[in-house]
């Protein structure tokens, strides 16, 4: 694979390849305000009425008090809990539950009552599934479809085990963005995702390009996790050579004392840093930061 050059950046921006490990307390970049506000409320209310999931809650996301004042949640598929389990993740992993057959019905209709103009879903991983819940992501998408027509339709899919004519079936559906996250660099990916592949997970990136040329494709990666600034700018590279659009790049945060220690902060300055290495490389859009998550702000990306 061609080696990536070094794409130079200001001082006063500093991005180092050789930073030490930088452990222990949060700085205080890393401080998420308390969830409250009206907003806030009303929407906890809302999802616990009309028994939504999200990932907001299940992932421990730090910006869930932002998202859901700005009322934008990312709605979980297929249950609570997942066939992985990967290193960096709070959702519960075991033995999932049946598929639910009413779920992309109930769903669309409590996301029109929401009245969301853009809308993110995503899953647990369900290698126990055939076709990995592609057909329920295509039959959520088409319900969306017909009960908010005006919304867009972001997704954030799971590699369905490289099974080619799942991933036809979501893109068939018609997302507006297809989003499928690398998370870390392939060296680490044994350790952080080991049920993973950094080729397929590539390929299903390119694949969803070609299948729907019109859609935005999207992917996100997280840092502190032990991984080198250079390997960073070598998978930026490897995803514009697939044509995403989309990048988002945030610090990892423990969740608990089982899952991986962070390496190393990285701050506000250094994500400067990366940002404008992607913004260099191609990507149509970039959100970079110590809190950023793949659904940060999505609305604002479809546009």
């Amino acid at each position: 694979m061609e080696e990536l050059p070094v794409v130079n950046v200001p001082r006063t921006q500093p991005l180092s390849a050789s930073a030490p490990p930088t452990r222990g307390p949060r700085p205080d970049w890393l401080r998420a305000p308390i969830p409250g506000g009206p907003g806030f409320r009303q929407l906890k209310g809302l999802v616990r009425d009309l028994e939504l999931h999200s990932i907001c809650e299940a992932a421990l996301c730090p910006n869930i008090g932002d998202c859901w004042q700005r009322r934008t949640a990312t709605f979980l598929l297929l249950g609570e809990v997942c066939t992985r389990n990967c290193g960096f993740c709070a959702v519960a992993t075991g033995r999932p539950g049946a598929v639910d057959p009413a779920e992309p019905h109930r769903l669309a209709q409590a996301i029109k009552q929401l009245g969301l103009r853009h809308i993110v879903l995503t899953s647990v991983t369900r290698d126990d599934l055939p076709d990995g819940g592609a057909s329920v992501y295509a039959e959520t998408i088409r319900q969306l479809r017909r009960a908010s027509p005006g919304s867009t339709i972001e997704v954030l899919v799971p590699d369905f085990q490289g099974n080619w004519a799942a991933l036809e079936a979501v893109m068939a559906a018609g997302p507006d963005i297809l989003a499928h996250n690398m998370e870390t660099v392939p060296r680490l990916y044994r350790r952080v995702r080991p049920k993973a592949i950094y080729a397929r997970s590539l390929e299903l990136l390119q694949r969803a390009r070609a299948l729907a040329p019109q859609a935005r494709t999207k992917s996100g990666l997280m840092v502190g996790l032990g991984e080198r600034v250079p390997e960073l700018q070598h998978t930026f590279s490897d995803l514009r050579a697939q044509g995403v659009d989309i990048l988002t790049v945030g610090q990892y945060l423990r969740p608990t004392l089982h899952h991986l220690p962070v390496e190393r902060y990285y701050t506000p300055d250094e994500f400067g840093a990366l940002k404008r290495v992607a913004l260099a490389l191609g990507f149509r859009h970039v959100e970079a930061g110590p809190l950023v998550r793949s659904s940060y702000h999505a609305d604002e990306q479809v546009r």
